[in-house]
């Protein structure tokens, strides 16, 4: 099934504008255009310029915000026998990540053509030079492998067999850091212009190639990274190269665009979703790119989380953070029933999101112990590991193997709207009654619950498909050295107080997009190339149109921002 029609989606909200008669129009020229300066976009346009070829990089952002969504990510990456995961006595293979890609993927469209090669030459990538490439560039990686996405169902099921979630040492800035020094050093040489509060409305076209773009100057703003800026328009401009890279972005922060291309087998779109990336990741490319003659595909497809959570401290309007949860807690719907098996957490988000969907309420929520909380509570995002980030090895030692939440965690617990924190499971239940919809909460039934799973623990054996998975994940060292907390009852006095966390659906990514082949060049309607036109990044599905098919393995989205924006960086500078 094909997206639907950009030209029919929801509008973004008219933006003041400056009269015509007094707006001043700049010209520039350049071999490569590359439009969206995030991760994707900072790898093609220093590719570019490694090649020779002046760049002009465009944004509609100030800028502030360069190196967009990644510098607020975790960082996170999928490598495939790596030497970390050898030395956490991992058994990969490319084999295995195949099947693991494949089969969590459901490649099962026509459109899925060059998706499913991307994939094929993504895992390759995985495989083979990504790791080097970035350690090149002075790229380290933290070394316990995260495992993210456990699957729970048989081998042919979706999910990570095995540990596959490296996490970057500096989390996203780190990631981002040697692109954009890259970037900056090209600027400063004069081989790269970097134009920020420059708003693409059209891609210029000549006898059906693609030249250029053309669009409005923004006001200039001083908003900080990540907040709203201003859309007063105070001039005109347009752009001409001979190769135009478009790496905007996906629609996260456009919750009217997310519900129009809601998938009914994900069941009825939430009415309450809180954002998992800034407000300016809209979607507004999308018509744009497909005026041009670009095709887009699979807009049905995209990656929402389950354990989204209110940020006390937002950054963007209806800031939400993710919870990296353990596989320890007790996840319950909004009535208090217990997910059936394997929807734990960290299992199958996608799985997780249908079945709250079915449900007639947005919201779900974790049961949990303190001593749970202190060993299995990661939070996602930059921001919220300033150990990771900072590369603060004395923190680090504290924050994940000291006696206590970690910092960020401790400072939700505090003072997160969806926290509740009680002695008794009394005490409990009537706090997460008294948060907005806990009306819908029936006690006996957490009680239930909560009380059944503790029975569970009285022997090395069980029933209790959770319980006989978390200590399963016991048995590789990195869980049970950082991730997964000692197996205990949660009634247990010594292991509390007791938490709760109200859980919301959290918006997040595209996975779906411009169809491209394996160059990067965006594909129109009859599949053959848009001359001049190139997309990557999360505006291409991260490869394709749809890399991922209908579920991601994790640590693969800034890696696909990496690999299609150096594919289409490279392929755009040759063909100038």
């Amino acid at each position: 099934m094909a997206a639907r029609s950009a030209s029919n989606s929801p509008s973004n909200s008219a933006s003041p504008r400056t009269s015509r008669q007094n707006a001043s129009r700049a010209a520039h020229r350049a071999d490569v255009l590359v439009i969206g300066w995030g991760l994707g976009g900072l790898v093609a346009a220093a590719e570019a310029a490694a090649a020779g070829k002046t760049v002009v990089i465009v944004d509609q952002e100030p800028r502030t915000n360069l190196g967009g969504q990644a510098f607020w990510s975790f960082g996170g990456l999928f490598f495939i026998d790596s030497p970390e995961q050898r030395r956490m006595g991992i058994r990969d293979s490319i084999e295995l990540a195949r099947q693991d890609w494949f089969d969590t993927a459901g490649f099962d469209r026509d459109d899925d053509l060059w998706p499913r090669r991307w994939a094929e030459a993504y895992l390759d990538f995985a495989h083979g030079e990504k790791r080097a490439w970035l350690r090149e560039k002075g790229v380290g990686f933290f070394p316990v492998v995260g495992w993210a996405e456990r699957g729970g169902y048989t081998a042919t099921g979706p999910g990570n067999s095995v540990p596959r979630f490296h996490i970057t040492w500096g989390t996203g800035p780190g990631l981002v850091a040697p692109f954009q020094a890259a970037v900056e050093q090209a600027e400063a040489e004069g081989r790269l212009t970097i134009l920020p509060r420059h708003r693409v409305t059209a891609l210029t076209t000549a006898d059906g190639t693609v030249t250029g773009a053309a669009g409005d100057v923004l006001a200039a703003s001083d908003a900080e990274r990540g907040a709203p800026s201003s859309r007063e328009v105070v001039g005109e401009f347009e752009i001409t190269a001979a190769a135009t890279v478009v790496l905007s972005g996906g629609i996260g922060g456009n919750h009217d665009l997310v519900r129009w291309q809601w998938p009914a087998r994900l069941g009825t779109p939430p009415e309450h979703m809180i954002t998992g990336v800034p407000a300016y990741v809209d979607g507004s490319m999308q018509p744009v790119t497909a005026a041009a003659g670009a095709r887009l595909i699979n807009g049905d497809r995209m990656w929402h989380y389950v354990e989204g959570i209110q940020n006390w401290d937002p950054i963007w309007p209806g800031h939400g953070i993710r919870i990296l949860p353990g596989p320890s807690s007790i996840w319950l719907d909004a009535t208090g029933a217990r997910l059936p098996v394997p929807l734990f957490p960290g299992f199958d988000t996608l799985g997780t999101l249908a079945h709250l969907r079915q449900t007639g309420h947005d919201h779900s929520w974790f049961v949990l112990s303190q001593k749970i909380v202190e060993k299995e509570f990661t939070l996602s995002g930059s921001e919220q590991n300033p150990d990771l980030t900072g590369k603060d090895l004395p923190l680090l030692v504290r924050s994940r193997l000291g006696k206590g939440a970690a910092g960020p965690v401790q400072a939700f617990l505090d003072h997160g709207a969806d926290f509740v924190v009680r002695r008794t499971l009394d005490e409990l239940i009537d706090g997460m009654r008294a948060l907005p919809g806990g009306d819908a909460l029936d006690g006996a039934r957490v009680r239930r619950e909560v009380e059944a799973r503790d029975r569970e623990m009285d022997n090395d054996f069980t029933k209790d498909a959770q319980v006989a998975m978390l200590r399963s994940a016991r048995a590789y060292r990195g869980d049970k050295l950082i991730r997964t907390a000692a197996p205990h009852r949660i009634l247990d006095p010594a292991a509390g107080p007791l938490i709760a966390v109200k859980l919301h659906v959290l918006t997040r990514k595209s996975l779906g997009g411009i169809e491209t082949d394996l160059s990067g060049r965006a594909l129109g309607a009859d599949g053959s190339p848009v001359p001049g036109l190139y997309a990557a990044g999360e505006a291409a599905g991260f490869g394709g149109g749809g890399v991922h098919g209908y579920r991601a393995l994790e640590g693969t989205f800034v890696g696909g921002c990496l690999f299609s924006g150096r594919v289409a960086g490279r392929a755009a500078a040759a063909a100038v």
